[in-house]
């Protein structure tokens, strides 16, 4: 198998502000967000990563897309460093996040043209790519309609699309489906399958156990911003379904820290 992504020994720390202190309950200044972490994506693999809110799924997505940089370690995607290449990986990487966000007063087809334009897309390609997905999400008959008037859901697959405006071999997804109805993220969930069979490579971060089930190759748990469980999906739920797995690991992991 071609390895497209390989990340090693990434951590990252955040200082704490008195408020967000008390926030989180602890009299720690510094926040360890991510703690050592190493894996490998393959191409044409969707690779999911679980682990309950605060884990480091975010802060590690966010370092692969390169918008944070590590404190230590590198991951590299087809060859490039994150910490010394980053124009490099930005151009080759789609990144789907919740805290993308767009600006209400544009439309979709404004969007849709002005992130074609940063990569340099050719007018023809532009337009052949922006029929074929606007017209798969139902996007088409509110091309010209300000973000502001459409609901969260569309919001959600403009966001989506113009992810993969540049078709890139390397995407991140976090939480793709968050606030689609179920008829709008089974759309999402055989766009992935369809990308994964053009030989894509995903990493997928969601709570949703039973897409991870259905769509992943392979899955990682983060706890406390470590990797604990790394294995095939068919694998880690040879014996139980992958939330009791989940959970299982879960517990053990908030054992051993008491």
């Amino acid at each position: 198998m071609e390895v497209i992504l390989s990340v090693h020994n990434l951590k990252k720390q955040f200082r704490l502000s008195y408020k967000q202190q008390k926030l989180q309950h602890t009299d720690k200044r510094v926040l360890t967000a991510v703690d050592g972490l190493s894996f490998t994506a393959n191409k044409g693999e969707i690779f999911g990563l679980l682990g309950p809110n605060g884990a480091g799924k975010t802060t590690t997505l966010r370092m692969l897309a390169t918008l944070i940089t590590p404190d230590s370690g590198d991951a590299f995607i087809e060859g490039c460093s994150i910490v010394k290449e980053p124009d490099k990986v930005r151009s080759k990487i789609g990144f789907l996040t919740g805290e993308l966000k767009l600006e209400d007063f544009f439309t979709p087809n404004y969007l849709f043209n002005f992130f074609s334009e940063l990569y340099g897309i050719e007018e023809n390609v532009r337009r052949r790519r922006r029929d074929e997905l606007f017209s798969r999400f139902g996007i088409d008959r509110f091309a010209e309609v300000k973000l502001a008037n459409l609901s969260t859901g569309m919001k959600q697959k403009v966001s989506l699309v113009i992810s993969v405006v540049n078709d890139p071999d390397f995407i991140i997804f976090d939480e793709p489906t968050n606030g689609l109805d179920v008829l709008t993220a089974k759309t999402v969930t055989d766009f992935l399958l369809e990308l994964k069979a053009r030989g894509k490579t995903i990493i997928l971060s969601t709570h949703i156990f039973s897409l991870v089930e259905k769509i992943c190759d392979r899955a990682g748990i983060i706890i406390g911003g470590r990797l604990v469980a790394l294995d095939t999906v068919k694998n880690l739920t040879r014996e139980k379904n992958l939330e009791d797995v989940f959970f299982d690991i879960y517990s053990g992991a908030a054992g051993g820290e008491a």
